[in-house]
């Protein structure tokens, strides 16, 4: 019995099926399996697999301390608002009143600015720059079910043949 007839695995496991495409990027094989759907073919059978994985940071650009202090500000604002905003409701006076919304509002920006300042001094100059991560794949595999794997074969010739498919809505 295999993973998948119980429905998706529970733990991390190696994908199962027979290759039935091959794509240089997530989107060709999006379409791939969006082209499939369009003629109805059972779509719990395929897999799209991400092949030669790679971490890519993209280097944003150089940090400083205007830029994190403001990175810091930012978030500790949020939370200092939120808090006087707590305050504020539970107040047991009849009267609304912001004061509790502009304190926090006002310390949680210094504190975040300061939290900031201090994870920077230690770290400079072992990381004085901005980045993203992203996983990347160096090619894409759609993988199905033997049951339907030369049936799925076959539609994604007719695919790369600009064919359309047999059965559109």
């Amino acid at each position: 019995m295999s993973a998948r007839q119980g429905g998706q695995p529970k733990l991390p496991t190696p994908p199962d099926g027979w290759p039935i495409g091959c794509y240089p990027t997530y989107e060709e094989a999006q379409r791939a399996v969006d082209y499939l759907a369009d003629d109805d073919f059972p779509l719990s059978d395929v897999t799209i697999v991400g092949v030669d994985l790679m971490m890519v940071e993209r280097v944003m650009g150089k940090l400083t301390w205007g830029k994190m202090l403001a990175a810091g500000a930012m978030p500790g604002a949020w939370f200092g608002m939120l808090m006087g905003l707590l305050l504020t409701l539970f107040n047991t006076t009849a009267e609304m009143r912001y004061e509790p919304i502009m304190l926090g509002l006002g310390a949680g920006a210094v504190f975040g600015a300061l939290l900031a300042a201090a994870s920077f001094g230690m770290n400079k100059g072992k990381r004085s720059f901005s980045s993203t991560s992203q996983l990347v794949a160096g090619r894409y595999d759609v993988l199905c079910q033997p049951r339907n794997a030369e049936r799925g074969r076959d539609l994604l010739a007719k695919l790369a043949l600009g064919q359309p498919p047999t059965s559109t809505p």
